[in-house]
C-alpha cells in the first residue's frame, strides 16, 4: 500500500471518532471502556510487536495515554466534537513548559510563537455563543475535558520520548497498553453493562478495530516512509475532516469563533512542525502513531 495513502487513511478514520461516539446511545463511560477494550484485544492479538517487550517503564506513558482517551470521549459527549479534536491539539502549549522539566530541553525563543498562537486560538473556544445543547449538552465542561486531554496527550508524548531514549521501543506495545488501561479505568463508572442494541455494537465494534487499531496500524505503516513534516501535514486531515462527519450525521455545528480558534490551532501546530529541527519532527510525529482519540 502506498505509504502516503496509508497516512490518509489513518487521519481519514481517526477523524469519524466524534461522529461515532455522538451516534451511540451509550453512555460516555461506557463507549469510553468498551471501545478501548476491543481496541487492545484486537491490537494484542493481530499484532506480535504489540505483545513484545512490556516494561514497568510503559506504566506511566499507558496511563497518561488512557487517560487522553477516555477524555476525548468524555469531552465529545459533552461539546462539539470540533472542540473536542482541537483543544486535544493543543498540546504543544503545554509541551512548552513541560519539555524543560522533564526531557531537559532548551526552550528557544523561536519556540514561543507556536505555543503562543497555539494559546489565543484555544481561548477563542471559550467565548462566543455556546453550541445547541442537542449535540453539546454541556458544552463549558466538555470544553475542559478536551483542553485536559490535550495535557494528557502532551505528558504522553514526553513519555514516549523518555522511553525512547532509554532504549525501550514504546509504538505498538504502548498503545495496546494504554488501550487497556482506559477500558479499565472507565468500567466502573461504565457499570452495570448494559443491553446491547446493534447499532450501538456495531459503533462499538467500528470504533475499536477500524477508528483505533486498524487506523494506527495504517499510521505507522505510512511513517516508515514517509518524511516527517510531509506525514504531519497529512495527519492534518483528521481535525478537518472531524467536524464535517459531525455536521453530515448529526447537524452539529461549532461556534464560529471555535472555527477560527481551530483554525489557528492547526496553522500554529503545522509551523511549529516546521520550525523543529528533523530530528525532532521525526520523533514527534513517531509519538503520534500511539493513536488519536
Amino acid at each position: 500500500m502506498n505509504a502516503r495513502l496509508a497516512i490518509l487513511a489513518a487521519a481519514f478514520f481517526f477523524s469519524t471518532g466524534g461522529a461515532a461516539v455522538k451516534a451511540a446511545s451509550l453512555t460516555a463511560w461506557q463507549i469510553a471502556s468498551y471501545r478501548s477494550l476491543v481496541a487492545a484485544v484486537v491490537l494484542l492479538s493481530l499484532l506480535p510487536a504489540a505483545r513484545r517487550g512490556w516494561t514497568w517503564r510503559m506504566i506511566p506513558v499507558g496511563i497518561v495515554y488512557a487517560l487522553t482517551l477516555v477524555l476525548f470521549v468524555l469531552a465529545t459527549k459533552l461539546t462539539t466534537a470540533a472542540n473536542a479534536i482541537f483543544l486535544q491539539a493543543t498540546a504543544p502549549l503545554y509541551l512548552l513548559f513541560i519539555a524543560p522539566w522533564l526531557l531537559g530541553e532548551r526552550v528557544r525563543a523561536r519556540d514561543l510563537f507556536g505555543p503562543a498562537a497555539i494559546a489565543c486560538g484555544m481561548a477563542l473556544f471559550f467565548v462566543g455563543r455556546a453550541p445547541d445543547a442537542t449535540t453539546a449538552p454541556n458544552a463549558a465542561l466538555g470544553n475542559l475535558l478536551a483542553a485536559a486531554s490535550g495535557f494528557t496527550w502532551a505528558l504522553t508524548v514526553v513519555g514516549l520520548r523518555m522511553l525512547n531514549r532509554s532504549g525501550v521501543p514504546g509504538g505498538f506495545a504502548t498503545a495496546a497498553m494504554g488501550n487497556l488501561f482506559a477500558g479499565l479505568i472507565a468500567f466502573l463508572p461504565a457499570w452495570p453493562m448494559p443491553a446491547f442494541s446493534a447499532p450501538d455494537l456495531g459503533v462499538l465494534l467500528y470504533l475499536g478495530v477500524i477508528q483505533i487499531a486498524l487506523s494506527y496500524y495504517l499510521l505507522n505503516l505510512g511513517l516508515a516512509k514517509v518524511p516527517a513534516f510531509e506525514a504531519s501535514v497529512l495527519i492534518l486531515l483528521e481535525p478537518a475532516l472531524n467536524p464535517v462527519w459531525t455536521f453530515l450525521f448529526h447537524r452539529e455545528r461549532p461556534g464560529d469563533l471555535a472555527i477560527v480558534g481551530g483554525v489557528i490551532i492547526c496553522a500554529a501546530t503545522l509551523f511549529q512542525s516546521w520550525m523543529t529541527s528533523r530530528p525532532e519532527r521525526a520523533l514527534l510525529v513517531q509519538e503520534r502513531a500511539t493513536g488519536s482519540e
